[in-house]
């Protein structure tokens, strides 16, 4: 390879150029190198210096790995041994989770064109926007309204609470923007909350208490008296607390009346 003369260019220049603009990572290895002699970095990183690059490549073969060149500007280029798919395949990875990370922060928007939606495809948006949120986006429903819809804001607001109910382990409203109205649109706006198993318990606990009306004791507005223990009767029998009947006179003996004789008959 040779620097530019007259506007003319070596063809290997270009072609090693192209390669590494399409594929940062794509170096050129073993083979492709040209150059000689090169600096050469070997397998445990220490600088050997300049050599050859037939006996640069002879070392990587026999340690089974390859020969890239990391630094094609330099001069002499610099050259490294190591497992380049290997390296590749790290390198890899870093970009996908640099390009991850990258998609948080975004607002995401999900329309609703009617109250009418069924709840398969609320569902679906529902799923979709548990997704945007898990990778840390924003997402904001909006509803719209058509027509006489407008008299039944209340449908609009039972379906933003489903929305709440659902995404509740992954989400939070932001404040401000909870089933706020412009025009013939409603809008809700979810932030990323990913709440801890304890958070998630006590959600649930808090609910179970709020539909038993505070868990209170059965019977409790109804007003039942406590039933009245009666004292056993017999040898060893306990007392108890609680009063006894009061006692209940017998009825006098009423004394028999002796039947009335019949009438003698008078002779006239």
């Amino acid at each position: 390879m040779f620097a530019c003369a007259g506007g003319v260019c070596h063809a290997s220049f270009w072609r090693g150029s192209l390669e590494t603009k399409a594929i940062p990572t794509n170096y050129r290895h073993n083979e492709q190198i040209r150059i000689s002699p090169i600096f050469l970095i070997d397998e445990h990183e220490t600088k050997i210096g300049s050599v050859s690059t037939a006996e640069a490549l002879r070392r990587a073969r026999e340690l089974g790995v390859d020969l890239v060149e990391v630094a094609p500007d330099a001069r002499p280029p610099v050259c490294r041994i190591m497992d380049y798919g290997k390296w590749r395949y790290q390198q890899q990875k870093k970009e996908d989770k640099s390009r991850s990370n990258s998609k948080g922060g975004q607002l995401k928007e999900l329309k609703l064109r009617t109250v009418k939606i069924g709840d398969h495809d609320l569902m679906i948006k529902i799923n979709h926007a548990r997704g945007f949120l898990k990778e840390g986006n924003k997402v904001q429903f909006t509803l719209q309204f058509k027509g006489r819809e407008m008299a039944h804001m209340e449908l609009g607001r039972a379906i933003f609470t489903k929305i709440k109910q659902e995404l509740f382990a992954v989400a939070k409203v932001e404040p401000g923007r909870d089933s706020k109205l412009e025009g013939r649109r409603m809008t809700l706006l979810l932030q990323p909350d990913h709440k801890t198993d304890k958070q998630l318990a006590q959600a649930a606990s808090d609910k179970e208490k709020a539909a038993t009306g505070g868990a209170k004791p059965l019977g409790a507005k109804l007003n039942i008296p406590a039933p009245i223990v009666r004292p056993a009767v017999g040898p060893g029998a306990v007392a108890t607390s609680a009063p006894a009947a009061a006692a209940v006179p017998a009825p006098a003996p009423v004394a028999p009346v002796a039947p009335a004789s019949a009438p003698e008959p008078q002779n006239v």
